[in-house]
């Protein structure tokens, strides 16, 4: 009795559950889908998903004559060494912060969390300045240093408190080995924080790989540099818009993000479970 007495109530949520799901995952759907429609079927199709007859010439067009195929490489080295940057620089420092006091730890802590209210794009200038006394701007080393520069806050208190909930016993017992603070972190410390790497990892992969603003200003008079992110101006005209290639290249630049995620996912729940729980 007490069972079928909750079974009504679980029912509805799940149907809930389900109908808030095909809502929120319905404007990915009909993207794919109109990826794959002609011009005049994508403006007169209205919410229709189905198109009558699937013309893969988008993404041939978006791929080839749009230049994707080079933004999509340019993408994925840009995001690979800002991801790989992060990790190390990020790492570390929640290594050091949580579990080592020093003086000024405090400081450190607060003066890097206030980094947080500060918008991206007051820093541009500086940033820009930056890079271009060190000779990188227009190319991909200059976008790769402004996106990996910044605080960083979140990924490092993330590294903080997991690292902060781990047993001191295993750092004695490296110490009775001989192991020094490097080889402590890379070799014991680090492999158990797979979580938050993953987390870290997938957070920033997806910022990076999205990025808009700093593509744009350090890639303004190398085209050829450009990301996705920024390369989606090729569908935009003075009067028109290629909207079916315009959906094709934005489902091409999307996928690459769910196949990560879908591959790092219980990564990534571990890692937020564990810096809450920390």
């Amino acid at each position: 009795m007490r069972g079928t007495r909750w079974r009504g109530p679980r029912l509805l949520l799940h149907l809930v559950l389900i109908a808030a799901g095909i809502v929120w995952i319905y404007p990915f759907i009909w993207m794919l889908t109109a990826s794959l429609k002609t011009t005049n079927e994508y403006i007169s199709s209205g919410i229709s998903l189905l198109p009558k007859k699937l013309q893969f010439g988008n993404y041939e067009r978006a791929w080839e004559t749009a230049h994707f195929s080079v933004y999509f490489w340019n993408t994925v080295i840009v995001t690979a060494c800002v991801v790989l940057m992060i990790l190390a620089v990020c790492a570390l420092t929640g290594y050091a912060v949580g579990r080592f006091r020093f003086r000024g730890r405090i400081a450190f802590v607060s003066a890097v969390t206030a980094t947080m209210f500060m918008p991206k794009g007051y820093t541009i200038i500086p940033v820009y300045t930056l890079v271009d006394s060190l000779g990188l701007n227009n190319s991909l080393w200059g976008v790769i240093l402004a996106e990996a520069g910044g605080g960083h806050v979140l990924f490092i208190l993330l590294f903080v408190a997991y690292f902060r909930g781990l047993p001191k016993e295993l750092e004695e017992s490296a110490d009775i080995d001989g192991s020094g603070f490097f080889r402590t972190f890379a070799t014991i410390m680090l492999p158990l924080a797979k979580p938050v790497i993953a987390t870290t990892a997938i957070m920033q992969f997806m910022w990076t790989w999205n990025a808009f603003l700093m593509p744009l200003v350090f890639t303004l008079s190398k085209p050829e540099l450009r990301t996705l992110g920024v390369g989606m101006f090729q569908f935009t005209g003075e009067n028109t818009m290629d909207w079916t290639g315009f959906a094709a290249a934005a489902s091409i630049s999307l996928l690459p993000i769910l196949a990560v995620y879908m591959l790092l996912q219980r990564y990534f729940i571990e890692g937020v479970a564990g810096a809450v729980k920390g």
